[in-house]
């Protein structure tokens, strides 16, 4: 038997349901500059700043342009989120705002103060800068696809745009963003422009929260870059009307050259049902299957988006996303206000010298609730448990017949020549502290 270390690593593994909360707290915000853009001219205060080079979200709704949900105002006293072009990253938020706490995590972007102006809290810094530039969309598809990127720190919800025809680089943070967090995408059928896509929408459709998959990137201290796709959790969920129905479209994670760590980490809608991979995967939050790749400092990646059929495999018979959302009708309201707020953690500990892996699992899921501009309110249940995990080539996961509130996973033996790390949750991130490889 032989055995490798590898290198401490951070994992960011975000979490995939959007928080949308109140604004308006109460700090000292004397370090703080007026911002260096003039303001759109919108109303009579907080204003959204134009020829910064931000990417307005919304601009004729109540959000005025801000990375908040379109019926949510940017009000004095509070902090207001904006979207930075593809493949940046916003360097402005609340100084104190140090940990992933709620409410502190709400408050990303330029601060606006009392007289309605808006204030830089990083005066030095520039609105947004380009992330480490590892991870790629590729689309392969017959049409258009957007990634919509959730606004952290801020509400959590899917608003900032990617459009993505050919091939456009992603925002994947370094070390510098905002407590090394990382950046998660929702991957939308094929078809969708980001004004219909990258909002929040309701379960009638399967685009914005109820889009089939999501993603997430960061890169850490060692310029190891991690690579994360998988179900979207609020796809699976019982109130969803096309849980069961397997997406047209597939999603898989591609490197240029070697010595990528973790492949292949795929969804082939013509091999893989519902909730089921092609790669080595593990439950995460609401039981929804995700796998990993970790991408070598000089390395690249590229997160591709193919039709049903693009990629090889063999053919499905079962009933698309595409060919029966039309004929879903619910009794949702469709509101754009409608958005829950839940948090998300999990903690994965191995034993390197064996080839039993655990993770431990805790979720708080709410019920979505309306809100106004200014508060917010939901209730929620929370959930823990422990399952073990296997590798194997696919595997291959039942849709879950439990509510988030209760779900149990079940459990399978090992595999043998595999890959096992150890992690520790450390607020928003996994943080892997060593790897072994296991041989016979």
């Amino acid at each position: 038997m032989k055995s490798s270390s590898a290198a401490a690593a951070l994992l960011v593994i975000a979490t995939v349901e959007a928080a949308k909360h109140a604004h308006g707290h109460g700090h000292d915000h004397s370090h703080r500059s007026v911002a260096d853009a003039p303001a759109a001219k919108r109303g009579s205060s907080c204003q959204f700043p134009s020829g910064a080079g931000l990417v307005a979200v919304t601009p004729n709704e109540l959000n005025g342009g801000w990375a908040m949900s379109p019926d949510q105002e940017c009000q004095p006293g509070g902090y207001c989120p904006y979207a930075c072009p593809a493949g940046q990253v916003s360097m402005q938020w609340d100084p104190e705002a140090t940990s992933y706490t709620y409410p502190l995590s709400m408050n990303g972007g330029l601060y606006c103060d009392e007289n309605g102006d808006m204030q830089k809290p990083f005066p030095d810094r520039p609105y947004c800068e380009d992330g480490t530039g590892v991870v790629s969309a590729k689309n392969k598809c017959s049409e258009q696809v957007s990634f919509c990127q959730t606004v952290l720190p801020g509400n959590e919800a899917m608003l900032i745009p990617t459009l993505v025809d050919e091939l456009v680089t992603l925002a994947v943070p370094g070390t510098s963003y905002w407590c090394e967090t990382a950046a998660h995408f929702y991957i939308n059928p094929p078809g969708y422009s980001t004004e219909t896509a990258c909002v929040w929408g309701t379960l009638e459709n399967p685009f914005g929260n109820w889009s089939p998959y999501v993603a997430g990137a960061n890169t850490d201290s060692t310029g190891n870059t991690f690579v994360k796709i998988g179900w979207n959790p609020i796809y699976l969920e019982l109130t969803t009307p096309f849980r069961d129905v397997i997406p047209d479209f597939g999603i898989e994670i591609e490197c240029e050259g070697s010595g990528c760590n973790g492949l292949p980490c795929s969804i082939d809608p013509a091999v893989n049902g519902v909730n089921e991979m092609t790669g080595s995967s593990t439950d995460g939050a609401g039981g929804a299957a995700f796998c990993v790749v970790t991408v070598p400092k000089g390395g690249k990646a590229n997160i591709v988006v193919f039709d049903k059929g693009g990629s090889s495999g063999g053919s499905s018979s079962s009933s698309s996303v595409g060919s029966v959302v039309s004929s879903i009708s619910t009794s949702v309201p469709t509101t754009s206000s409608v958005a829950p707020s839940s948090t998300s953690s999990s903690s994965i500990s191995t034993s390197t010298s064996t080839t039993s892996t655990s993770i431990s699992t805790t979720s708080t899921t709410p019920t979505p609730t309306s809100t106004s501009t200014t508060a917010s309110s939901s209730s929620s249940s929370s959930s823990s448990s422990s399952i073990s995990i296997s590798t194997s080539s696919v595997i291959v996961r039942p849709t879950p017949s439990w509510t988030p509130s209760s779900w149990k996973p079940m459990s399978t033996s090992a595999a043998l020549n595999r890959t096992s790390a150890s992690y520790v949750y450390k607020g928003h991130a996994l943080v892997e502290t060593g790897a072994s490889q296991q041989m016979n």
